[in-house]
């Protein structure tokens, strides 16, 4: 049976945050799929409701079933996926701001939240912080 484990180092609480966060995105993008996809600078349309479920399916599925994870099973190569997942989103950002001419504030806020998200678990993985 699966329990909640708490936190009980620094490093545990470290990656556990960075779940958490992450389920709250993945709730965020659940139940506001409009407002999630008005944040992230995309417009839908009228006739494309699968705009909506991408918010709701790809993008919250992922943050919860992941960040669920973690908190549940509260393992370091769980806590490996979540960083090195949020460690390639600030890559591709990275890489967006470089090669898609998009040094913008917004860009460069969110890649100091990614990069974050992933600095999180992974310098608990690594022993970095016990």
């Amino acid at each position: 049976m699966i329990e909640f484990y708490a936190p009980q180092s620094p490093g545990e609480w470290l990656a556990f945050t960075s779940a958490a966060v992450t389920v709250l995105f993945g709730v965020f993008c659940l139940l506001f799929p409009r407002t999630t996809l008005s944040i992230l600078r995309l417009q839908t349309r009228s006739e494309s409701p699968e705009a909506l479920s991408e918010s709701r399916a790809t993008m919250a599925g992922f943050y919860l079933g992941l960040g669920i994870s973690a908190i549940l099973l509260a393992q370091p190569l769980v806590y490996l996926a979540l960083g090195a997942g949020w460690a390639f989103t600030a890559i591709g950002r990275l890489l967006s701001i470089i090669l898609d001419r998009g040094p913008t504030s917004f860009n460069f806020g969110s890649l100091m939240l990614e990069v974050m998200l992933a600095g999180l678990p992974l310098l608990y993985v690594f022993g970095f912080v016990g």
